[in-house]
């Protein structure tokens, strides 16, 4: 048995010594020979390589485990080798299980730039004592050090993106600057830059293999002023760079004397105030002595507007802001219904809301009479913004700017204002009146502004005989006054023109003559008065200029002064020091709240002299600009109520109805939130300069009804109105809050509401003369008239049959009234009496209470009636005034007819100045409403 061959196998493995036996006995007996005995040996040490992006390790010594039971079965063999450390990216492999071979290599892509080298634990394991594995045993622990060799597989790349230099012409360098490259690879012979090269051709610099730059040859500022070349680098492996490298080298002149330290461009923020512009300027003079420095900053914004950035209000806002007298006459208005003889003239529109008018040669406009001033004295003012340059074609013709002559028959100019070969003339025919004498006639201006292309104000003030120009607020006087004797009376009427003059006599067909070429903006007649010196100065100011901060700073020997526009500054000084000072505290100002946006360009001048010399140095000039960034945009929003709903009585009151009682005028900016990056609203207050309050639909007539304001609404604020049977227009530059209180107590009349039941206004505010514009405003404005008994609109007034009233008449049709009848009748006559005279006195107390409010306006009388429904309940007896009854009375016929023909139903109900808001009143009007059977019916009653 099986069991009786253990002892044998143990006996003879006892005593057999050589190998050579084991190989005799396994053959006979292979089962008796599976025990494992020893463990597997491998070596203690293994060094490999392995080429990134490769998976085979070159181990030495190779990897080989040996077992002292080979050549027994299981015991004697390898079965694996296994890695201690779970970051380690390998794996080992057994080739020969009986040889112990066996294999490393990587479980995943080795990469050199991650890790270098690894280090890890390997160990053997035989394959136990049977197919099963059991009582394996395992070697002892060997460390595995591998390093992983580098693949050139990366480009040498340069730190920066952009390199530059400057150098002194004339001047040999060592090194200019040192570009660098680096390289990604892990290894020395890949990751280290060997060579640096200049691809550009024909360079005069040179480059080592440090990467330093040298010029190869004297440079000239003149020759050239700047030098760009592309530089590349290769690492060791001679890879070269992936991209090149520009290198910008510029060129410096030998020292040359010049501003230094100063921006090509400012920006201006509207809003801001003052902005230094040149605040790191200084002037370079190369060390030379200097006895006096004389800087001249030049701003030029002739190209903004007229001439620079001005108030764009309307003219007549304008003259009211600078505290011009009132009376002139605009005679180029904006195009309106009521000025459309400027309707065909041609309009300059891209100036920020300017009213500019271009003439070409070929248009020209009457003043309608009504416009024109009748009254000239010997004291009035003709002002205008003009734009001209040289006369095309003939330098004789004539150029008319202003023009009143004859309508008809003869060709006589009464006076004109024209230019004429660059000179402004301007013509006064006086009318014959005491003596037949010459008289100055004809004055004569002879000026560069007159042609020079550029906006000019130009104001004539007469004092007859003397007459005085101004052109941008500088005085003037004629250089020649020509006489002429005094125009005839007749009975002829006299056209006044712009843009030509009209020709009404002498010719076949009337027409106009003598155009004028350029451009026109403001032009105003005040009769009666000449114009201050202050307030053509104001009307004519520049909102931006120069400036110069911190005066108390500067040197004494600094002298500075300004042009009257503020667009010229000079600087003076004899220290440059001293005027380097000075010119980095010019600034730049614009105390418009919005500015023209857009850019300002600034031209600066300088002169130096030297001790003994007038002049030593040149000083090159210098050009730069203010940008004027766009300012935020305002939102003009006009709110309040929408529909009002008044009794007629209020309509005939010598105050009437305010239809903008409760109107508010706000305006926001859109502003962004530096933190959170989101846009907000933020309100901002500014002036408005004209609101207009327009009527819709059917205009105002004057026979019943009005739209009006008060003078004393206006008085101390900046604001005038006129009206007309098409609204009413409230203008002059003021603030929110005046315009406010202004449009609030504008008040509709009606003295005749019965012809009417509702008028309907649109609110329009402007800032700018219309640059920004409110939000449009309609308000619909109803109103109900009230008999004895009972209130309604007019429009809606309609036979409602009573039944009482109806059987009494037909009884009193069909015959006598019965007794019992005829007694009702008298005792509802007496209580009627009884109500009528308690009524009066109660009529009498509201009246004479609601007058006195509303003189004082301290309370809101107008108020809003629910607009859900139009079912009105009014007491009659608190709601009617004297002024009522007594257009009842001059109307009672009239009433009376209408009550026997079609009824009247009466109404009991509670109406005050004030509203009945609570849940209480308006219940007890309900009540009472349902117990007497009263109302009207609105089922037909519809907006």
């Amino acid at each position: 048995s099986s069991g009786g061959l253990y002892p044998f196998a143990s006996l003879i493995l006892s005593l057999s010594v050589e190998v050579t036996h084991y190989s005799i006995i396994y053959a006979i007996l292979p089962p008796l020979f599976t025990v494992n005995k020893h463990k597997p040996w491998i070596e203690a040490s293994y060094h490999g390589v392995i080429t990134e992006n490769m998976d085979t390790v070159l181990l030495d010594p190779p990897l080989v485990a040996l077992d002292k039971d080979a050549p027994v079965p299981y015991a004697g063999e390898i079965c694996a080798f296994k890695i201690n450390g779970d970051d380690a990216p390998f794996e080992a492999v057994v080739l020969n299980r009986t040889s112990g071979e066996g294999v490393l290599r990587a479980s995943s892509p080795v990469d050199c730039e991650s890790q270098k080298e690894y280090t890890f634990i390997i160990q053997a394991y035989d394959c136990g004592a049977g197919p099963s594995g059991a009582n394996w045993k395992k070697s002892h622990k060997a460390v595995v050090h591998i390093q992983v060799d580098d693949v050139n597989e990366f480009s040498p790349i340069f730190r920066e993106s952009l390199y530059k230099a400057s150098i002194t012409e004339g001047k040999i360098y060592d090194s200019i600057l040192q570009v660098e490259a680096w390289d990604q690879d892990c290894s020395p012979q890949y990751s280290q830059i060997c060579n640096y090269e200049i691809v550009t051709a024909g360079t005069p610099f040179a480059i080592d293999r440090n990467g330093n730059i040298r010029n190869t040859e004297r440079l000239s500022y003149d020759k050239q002023q700047s030098y760009k070349i592309m530089v590349t680098a290769f690492d060791c492996g001679q890879k070269r760079a992936k991209e090149d490298v520009v290198v910008h080298i510029e060129v410096k002149p030998v020292c040359k004397p010049g501003w230094q330290g100063w921006n090509k461009r400012v920006d201006y923020e509207p809003g801001t105030g003052s902005k230094q512009l040149f605040p790191k300027m200084h002037l370079e003079t190369c060390g030379g002595p200097l006895s006096g420095v004389k800087a001249m900053v030049e701003l030029q914004t002739n190209h903004i507007g007229k001439g620079c950035d001005r108030e764009t209000y309307s003219e007549k806002s304008l003259q009211k802001l600078c505290g011009a007298a009132s009376g002139s006459t605009d005679l180029l208005p904006a195009p309106s219904p009521s000025t459309n003889w400027t309707a065909a003239l041609l309009m300059d529109s891209g100036r920020d809301s300017d009213l500019i008018y271009r003439f070409d040669g070929r248009q020209a406009a009457n003043v309608p009479d009504h416009v024109v001033p009748q009254n000239l004295t010997d004291q009035f003012t003709i002002a205008t913004w003009m734009k001209h340059g040289p006369s095309p074609g003939l330098r004789a013709e004539k150029e008319t700017l202003l023009c009143s002559s004859d309508k008809t028959e003869m060709n006589r100019h009464h006076y004109s204002l024209y230019v004429h070969n660059c000179r402004l003339v301007f013509l006064l025919r006086r009318d014959f009146t005491q003596l037949d004498t010459f008289r100055p006639a004809e004055f004569h201006w002879k000026l560069e502004q007159i042609c020079d292309k550029e906006w000019h104000y130009y104001v004539i003030n007469v004092e007859f005989p003397a007459v005085t120009l101004f052109v941008d607020g500088v005085t003037y006087e004629p250089y020649l006054v020509t006489d002429d004797w005094p125009i005839h009376a007749s009975k002829i009427d006299t056209q006044l023109t712009v843009g030509a003059c009209w020709q009404g006599g002498e010719v076949a067909t009337p027409r106009f003559t003598q155009y004028f070429r350029g451009s026109l903006s403001g032009l105003t007649i005040r009769p009666g008065r000449i114009e201050t010196q202050k307030v053509i100065s104001c009307l004519q100011a520049c909102k931006e200029g120069l400036d110069i901060n911190s005066l108390e700073s500067l040197a004494k020997d600094i002298k500075f002064h300004f042009n009257p526009a503020q667009s010229v500054l000079v600087v003076e000084g004899e220290d440059v020091d001293s005027i380097n000072t000075a010119m980095t505290k010019v600034s730049y100002i614009n105390s418009r709240q919005f500015p023209t946006p857009g850019l300002r360009r600034l031209h600066i001048t300088t002169t130096v002299q030297c001790f003994g010399e007038d002049t030593c140095l040149s000083i090159p000039d210098i050009k730069a600009v203010v940008m004027v960034l766009p300012p935020s945009e305002p939102r003009i929003t006009i709110a309040g109520s929408n529909r009002l709903v008044r009794p007629a009585s209020d309509l005939r009151g010598p105050l009437g109805v305010a239809p903008f009682k409760e109107l508010h005028i706000t305006s926001t900016v859109m502003k962004g939130d530096g933190f959170a990056r989101r846009p907000g609203v933020m309100e901002v207050m500014h002036n408005l300069d004209y609101c207009d309050v327009l009527v819709i639909g059917e205009e105002l007539n004057p026979d019943r009804e009005s739209l009006e304001i008060q003078h004393s609404a206006l008085l101390g604020k900046h604001l005038d109105a006129t009206n007309s049977t098409s609204g009413i227009s409230i203008y002059g530059v003021d603030s929110m809050a005046h315009y406010e209180q202004a449009l609030r107590q504008v008040r509709y009349r009606n003295w005749r509401p019965a012809n009417l039941s509702e008028r309907r206004f649109r609110l329009t505010c402007s800032e700018l003369n219309g640059r920004y514009t409110s939000n449009d405003v309609s308000v619909l404005f109803l109103w109900f008239i009230c008999f004895i008994f009972q209130c309604y609109p007019p429009q809606y007034m309609r036979p409602v049959h009573h039944p009482l009233m109806m059987h009494s008449l037909n009884s009193h049709m069909s015959g006598s009234a019965p007794p019992a009848a005829t007694v009702v009748i008298v005792v509802c006559i007496a209580a009627l009496v009884v109500i009528v005279v308690i009524g009066v006195y109660r009529i009498h107390a509201t009246h004479q209470e609601g007058s006195r409010e509303d003189e004082d306006e301290v309370k809101d009388a107008e108020e809003e009636w629910d607009n859900s429904a139009l079912t009105i309940t009014v007491n009659p007896m608190e709601a009617l005034g004297d002024e009522v009854r007594q257009e009842e009375h001059e109307e009672e016929e009239e009433e009376e007819e209408e009550e026997l023909v079609g009824g009247v139903t009466s109404v009991e109900s509670e109406n005050s100045d004030e509203e009945e808001d609570d849940d209480e009143g308006r219940e007890a009007a309900k009540e009472r409403k349902q117990k007497g059977k009263l109302g009207w019916d609105s089922s037909s009653i519809t907006y």
